[in-house]
């Protein structure tokens, strides 16, 4: 299974669950702090996975490819967006080898509270829970934009953008790289990104919520895409102490970009 590396080749291993739309490209971000620390930061390019593999398989897939990957090396975790359930289901299957999660601007299942009115993208979860085909014409509209006009995909998606995120999407480095991230999103075409949101929007599994590591949820309070409401409820759901980090003023991306310092300084010590 594809991945990409990033920060210190032989540090202590971190795997990074992008967000969608999104890529290994996202962890990116890391690198610097990252390198500070000793970490090494994997992200897995699992939009990339055979189209026939889904449910509980798709995550065991994952889990697969991590174990071979580190070793079976102990490691932190970090999810971003919708990539925290992915990143939840995956690290259930790998009990005694992540240390701790992290989880930033986190996305709760829509039935665990009134967050759908709250968030930029009701539309889109809408349409992919009541019209599965209009939805996939949608992606593959997505997909031929991110193609040929990126720039085109990014103001659509930014137009809503809240907080911090409006200011820095007003800058041609977060512009550049959020294009990026677009175009390898839909790369090997739009299954990978259909299968996590059609995911996402089924029941999650009870072992989602059981792990006992060391949580910390990052949430920005001005987020929009994943309401502040998300992180509370996900805390409130696991057995053990989760602590959230209030990160006040910051939205969706912007929370990812603060984060990650402290995501690492925390990491490196666990």
């Amino acid at each position: 299974m594809d991945f990409s590396e990033y920060g210190d080749p032989k540090g202590k291993p971190v795997v990074y669950f992008h967000g969608v739309p999104g890529s290994p490209h996202e962890s990116s971000i890391y690198d610097a702090p990252a390198r500070e620390h000793g970490l090494r930061v994997l992200c897995f390019d699992r939009f990339a996975i055979d189209r026939a593999i889904s449910g509980a398989d798709y995550y065991q897939h994952i889990a697969q490819a991590i174990n071979e990957k580190t070793q079976g090396a102990q490691l932190g975790v970090i999810g971003f967006s919708l990539g925290t359930h992915v990143a939840l289901e995956v690290s259930a299957l790998m009990p005694g080898q992540v240390r701790s999660l992290h989880l930033v601007s986190a996305a709760a299942p829509l039935d665990g509270g009134d967050f759908l009115n709250e968030m930029a993208g009701k539309a889109v979860f809408s349409m992919a829970k009541r019209n599965p085909g209009l939805f996939q014409w949608l992606v593959r509209w997505q997909a031929l934009l991110a193609k040929r006009a990126p720039q085109m995909l990014f103001r659509m998606l930014f137009a809503s953008a809240q907080g911090e995120d409006r200011e820095l999407a007003q800058t041609p480095e977060f512009r550049a790289f959020i294009c990026h991230v677009l175009q390898q999103c839909f790369a090997q075409g739009t299954t990978g990104y259909t299968r996590d949101i059609q995911q996402y929007l089924q029941p999650w599994s009870a072992s989602a919520f059981a792990s006992e590591v060391n949580l910390c949820l990052w949430h920005g309070t001005k987020d929009n895409w994943s309401p502040f409401g998300m992180s509370e409820y996900l805390a409130e759901r696991f057995p053990s102490n989760a602590r959230i980090e209030r990160m006040q003023g910051l939205s969706h991306y912007s929370c990812l970009y603060a984060a990650a310092p402290g995501i690492c300084a925390q990491i490196v010590n666990e």
